[in-house]
């Protein structure tokens, strides 16, 4: 009943019964389904050989010592054909997608280091090509297209690829402009909320509804979401908390400025007590 009460207070478009596939949880859950998350990423990348996705594992946090900041994949997958990719889904521009890439190919690359591929073969030339993806519902570079993909090139000669095997991708589900094949473009405007009678968008669909009745998803994502309240509320009177500190002694250094007696600046700092006890 609490996680009922507490669904009602969040915004419609995120209520269980409205969630798209744009939910990093919802997404999540369906593109556990090898064959969905094959066909997603075949339409994302039509022109390379990426086998069939034979692992995914949702939600996968790597974090490598106490002190450091994690990275929580989305979606990590990796297929028959020595590949490896990270599909991240982004509702929100942070303004910060460009210098995060570098953390996931980071992680990535850490990540290939433990396997007995690269162990097998004695050469870095074992790492498998990593794509980090990232499938937005805004546009990232205000250049109205629906792909930007990025690999390292040489800045004096820009025919001269690093081929270090690292491809980044960024998709924005409200293009304007034509970029895309008809079969991304439609997986890209289910993303936003809309039907087609594309085979693989049905299936899509039909995945999205039947979680909608998984009423212990729903509960995880109830959960979830009372979670990051929580940590939201915390953070929040731990900063006013900080700042009626930094308040309180920017005053007491003002009034020493000003030449104030000590006797004076003890009763303000009583008075000061006396009011954070009375909240």
């Amino acid at each position: 009943m609490i996680l009922r009460d507490f669904e009602l207070t969040l915004p419609p478009s995120q209520r269980w019964e409205n969630l798209t596939l744009a939910n990093d949880f919802l997404f999540g859950k369906i593109m556990s389904d090898a064959e969905l998350c094959t066909e997603m990423i075949r339409r994302i990348l039509p022109d390379i050989d990426i086998g069939h996705v034979e692992f995914t594992q949702l939600q996968k946090t790597e974090k490598y010592s106490l002190d450091t900041r994690g990275v929580r994949f989305d979606v990590f997958a990796k297929s028959d054909s020595r590949k490896i990719f990270d599909c991240e889904v982004q509702t929100s521009d942070k303004k910060d997608l460009p210098r995060r890439t570098r953390a996931y190919h980071a992680v990535l690359g850490l990540e290939t280091l433990k396997t007995d591929t690269l162990k097998k073969s004695g050469t870095y030339n074992g790492m498998p090509d990593a794509f980090v993806i990232f499938i937005c519902t805004f546009d990232p570079f205000k250049l109205g297209r629906h792909f930007y993909s990025f690999c390292n090139i040489c800045n004096e000669d820009n025919s001269l690829k690093l081929n270090d095997g690292a491809v980044t991708i960024f998709l924005n589900a409200r293009g304007k402009i034509d970029d895309v094949s008809v079969e991304l473009k439609a997986f890209l405007d289910f993303m936003l909320g809309k039907k087609s009678d594309d085979p693989f968008i049905r299936r899509l669909d039909e995945r999205l509804n039947e979680a909608k009745q998984n009423s212990e998803w729903r509960r995880n994502y109830m959960l979830l979401l009372t979670r990051e309240d929580e940590k939201y509320h915390e953070g929040v009177t731990v900063g006013e908390k900080r700042g009626r500190s930094e308040a309180f002694n920017a005053a007491i250094d003002f009034m020493k400025t000003r030449g104030m007696t000590n006797e004076q600046i003890n009763d303000f700092r009583a008075s000061v007590l006396k009011t954070s006890e009375e909240e």
